[in-house]
């Protein structure tokens, strides 16, 4: 491909509205283009990422033994009714009315039309296990796309949905695709961590997501650097905190103290004059609609997933002000765990303090010098916040750690939730009916692109990947008279890098060389051949790794099989990282066993 026959538009200067590093380098690049509010055009080069990308999804999700299918992005709207997921997904789903009864929606996601094919084709143990995967576009009205093409309301997904007879052949597909995962993000080069993850509205009881660091990422990674514990902010768990912290044998029984107006934790500390540290906050929930109380630290904030757990409820609200005062009879913000008539779960950072301030269960009134264990009984002390940097590992005790990321994947093992729903059912070996049971496994196609850029830049534009360049080479030929010396050169060079199946890029522009070098610098080919006058008269041709500081050169005599001897190392060199990354998650797993 001739440069001059391409469509790569890169720009100088950095557009206003972009923030993200992945956002601003693929526009600068001239790879994408904004269309509306998260919605983009994939320019030439971008499309050839993304189809890389989809071609090792594909290949993986082949290798992995699941079959390949493609689902209408339409949906009959009574397909969700069925889930109850209407309500759930609220205005994040796209409805439309095409007149009279028929009512449809854009999906944002595939479960029920999956659940659908199978309760009409899955009706027995025999055909069982089975995992199906599509790559298909997905439509989300996103109240805030942001960061380019990392959050948008129409992007590229691959949904992956697995089907058995029993828990153990759910856990084996979890394994298998688990396994794919970490292979195709392997041979993307993305630096991604895997960490234990909510299954959130879409179901299920166990999950891991797959994220690479990123100051850009939106989601909270927590993390331990000595054992590798990994877990996003809804899952992760907080370590043994010390035991209790014994109470000064002279504090006097609890008093109370006038906080007229201060209802918020900042309010009372700042009205009497302690830390909000110092102070505990009582929340009440609604349980499978009863009301439940949670007692945590002021500064800390309480983790609906490990409370719903605590009480071992199938859903979980925050109690309105209305079920607040006739559950405990006390305005929302005077409420404490003294005296209090709800079962009540104490969080463990709050059980270690020697004295706590909290509401007095009546309007304009806080007490302070309450002590755990004395003033209100601790039956029941869990982990029950979300995970801070500094709290102990819960593996291993050691400081856990806090950044962000980019969700790239997520895996789910979602149960029956569905196929109970739906009525998927299949016959055992002696004809009793059960439900299917389900797993489901989603990767953002787009989002592997903008994390790859995300992970690989400088100051001068994109690092990518080997395996996710638009091209592996660009051959720069310096003067670019058709029939001159250096593009025969250059040609010849070409020719020998396509025989051994490079894609190659040739920037025949007629430009000086500087304004060559920054735009192959901004587009982020892996591998830059130049070409000019003045190597040629002494025998050399230059190549510059993309990743590396200094050029190098090889004789020109031959250097298209030069050339082509560096490129093949270097995708052997990848090869072999991929071997070895799966060699050592085997070996982890078998000292796990």
């Amino acid at each position: 491909m001739l440069w001059s026959n391409a469509l790569i538009p890169t720009q100088k200067e950095s557009p206003a509205d972009a923030v993200a590093p992945s956002h601003v380098l693929l526009l600068r690049a001239g790879m994408i283009r904004q269309l509306g509010a998260g919605t983009y055009t994939y320019l030439p080069l971008g499309l050839r990422v993304l189809k890389k990308a989809e071609r090792i999804v594909r290949e993986e999700m082949d290798d992995a033994g699941a079959l390949e299918l493609l689902m209408p992005a339409m949906h009959p709207i009574e397909l969700w009714e069925e889930t109850g997921r209407v309500g759930t997904m609220g205005e994040v789903l796209i409805k439309f009315d095409l007149g009279g009864d028929r009512k449809v929606c854009l999906g944002p996601t595939h479960e029920e039309v999956i659940t659908d094919l199978a309760r009409a084709f899955l009706t027995s143990y025999r055909q069982l296990p089975i995992t199906a995967y599509q790559i298909q576009t997905k439509f989300r009205n996103e109240p805030r796309p942001r960061f380019g093409i990392v959050r948008t309301r129409e992007f590229l997904m691959k949904d992956a949905y697995s089907f058995g007879a029993d828990v153990e052949q759910l856990n084996a597909s979890y394994e298998v695709m688990y396994e794919a995962y970490c292979r195709i993000f392997d041979r993307c080069g993305l630096p991604y961590v895997a960490v234990e993850a909510e299954s959130g509205p879409i179901g299920g009881d166990a999950s891991h997501e797959f994220m690479v660091p990123s100051p850009s990422g939106e989601d909270q990674l927590i993390h331990c650097g000595k054992c590798g514990y990994a877990a996003n902010v809804e899952k992760a768990e907080v370590g043994t905190i010390d035991d209790p912290s014994p109470a000064p044998g002279d504090v006097p029984p609890p008093s109370e103290v006038e906080t007229p107006g201060k209802r918020t934790i900042e309010e009372v500390a700042s009205f009497l004059k302690v830390s909000p540290e110092e102070t505990g906050k009582l929340l009440v929930f609604l349980a499978d609609g009863k009301p439940v109380a949670v007692l945590v630290r002021g500064d800390h904030e309480a983790n609906e997933g490990k409370v719903r757990r605590a009480f071992g409820a199938s859903t979980l609200e925050p109690a309105d002000a209305a079920a607040i005062q006739k559950a405990t009879g006390a305005p929302m913000g005077f409420l404490g765990p003294v005296d209090l008539k709800l079962p009540m779960v104490v969080d463990q950072s709050v059980a270690a303090m020697p004295r706590v301030v909290v509401g007095g269960n009546k309007e304009d009134v806080h007490l302070k010098d309450v002590v755990p264990g004395r003033d209100f009984p601790l039956d029941r002390v869990l982990d029950l916040r979300n995970a801070l940097a500094g709290d102990p590992c819960p593996r291993c005790g050691a400081t856990l750690e806090v950044g962000n990321g980019i969700e790239i994947g997520h895996v789910f093992k979602l149960g029956t939730k569905y196929s109970d729903a739906m009525g998927a059912m299949f016959q055992d070996a002696e004809g009793k009916t059960h439900p299917l049971i389900m797993g489901c496994y989603g990767i953002g196609v787009n989002r592997i692109v903008a994390s790859a850029v995300e992970a690989g830049n400088d100051k001068n534009g994109i690092i990518w990947p080997l395996n996710l360049a638009p091209y592996e080479v660009l051959i720069v030929p310096l003067q670019v008279d058709p029939d001159g010396e250096v593009m025969a050169k250059a040609s010849e060079i070409a020719e020998a890098l396509k025989f051994a199946g490079a894609d190659v890029l040739i920037d025949d522009r007629d430009q000086r060389p500087g304004p060559k070098f920054k735009d192959a610098d901004l587009i982020g080919v892996p591998l830059r051949v130049v070409v000019g006058d003045r190597g040629l008269k002494e025998g050399k041709v230059e190549l510059k790794w993309r990743h590396e500081a200094e050029a190098s050169t090889v004789p020109a005599e031959g250097a298209g099989l030069a050339v082509v001897e560096k490129l093949i190392a270097a995708r052997q060199a990848e090869d072999r990282r991929v071997a070895q990354r799966a060699e050592q998650r085997a070996a982890r797993q078998g000292q796990s066993a």
